[in-house]
This record gives structure tokens, C-alpha cells and sequence, in this order.
């Protein structure tokens, strides 16, 4: 059973923005640190930006720095993916991910760091 649930993908041109959001009806996500992840079609899946418990501490990939930018909001139970700018390379199928973890500051891009995963939310951008 998937406890995450990710939305707000979708198809955009090249330089437009989407918000994709990730929430849990089971798990509480202020005690987990939490993990964008994306895979393109034919390639690996790819660590796209992390953020830890208290939300103070944020690692991006370098293709994203300054266009991609994560958030939580531990009150609505639900973590952001801001997309600005986008290109036709950030097509790909975009998962969240979690980790409970008793270090409110800790964050990984490492998959296998992850215990918890939603289905994914597709982006597609193409003009």
C-alpha cells in the first residue's frame, strides 16, 4: 500500500511552472525527512531535491538550482515541488519520498536512504 500520494503534475510549455504537492492520509510527514525523485523515460531515477524534518535545511540537484524549489508545510501534512522555468529535459515521471528519521535536519538524495513512496505524478513539458 502506498502511503504517499503525489499531484499537480501535468503537461506545460518550456519556461512555465507547475507545483507539484505530496501528502499522507497514514503517515504523520512532520516526522519524516522527505525527497523529490524523478525518472525520465530510459533513464535512471534521479534524486531531484530533498528537505529535512524542520524544513531548515534543502539540497537540490544542480540541473534544478534556482528553478525547483521545495517546501513543507508540517501543518497541512503535505510537502512542495515548485517547478519554474521548465525545460523539455524535466519531462519525466516525479516521485516523492519518505523517511522517518529522529534528526529534525537530516536529508538525502540517495534513494535507497527512502523506506516510503507515492506513484508518481507525471510532468511533460513540450511546446
Amino acid at each position: 500500500q502506498l502511503q504517499l500520494v503525489e499531484s499537480g503534475g501535468g503537461l506545460v510549455q518550456p519556461g512555465g511552472s507547475l507545483r507539484l504537492s505530496c501528502t499522507s492520509s497514514t503517515l504523520t510527514l512532520e516526522n519524516f525527512a522527505m525527497a523529490w525523485f524523478r525518472q525520465a523515460p530510459g533513464k535512471e531515477l534521479e534524486g531531484v531535491s530533498t528537505i529535512s524534518r524542520d524544513g531548515n535545511s534543502t539540497k537540490q540537484m544542480d540541473s534544478v538550482l534556482d528553478r525547483f524549489t521545495i517546501s513543507r508545510d508540517n501543518a497541512k501534512n503535505t510537502v512542495y515541488l515548485q517547478l519554474d522555468r521548465l525545460k523539455p529535459g524535466d519531462t519525466a515521471l516525479y516521485y516523492c519520498a519518505a523517511r522517518k528519521t529522529p534528526y529534525p535536519n537530516s536529508w538525502s538524495l540517495l534513494r535507497d536512504w527512502y523506506d516510503d513512496w507515492g506513484q508518481g505524478t507525471q510532468v511533460t513539458v513540450s511546446s
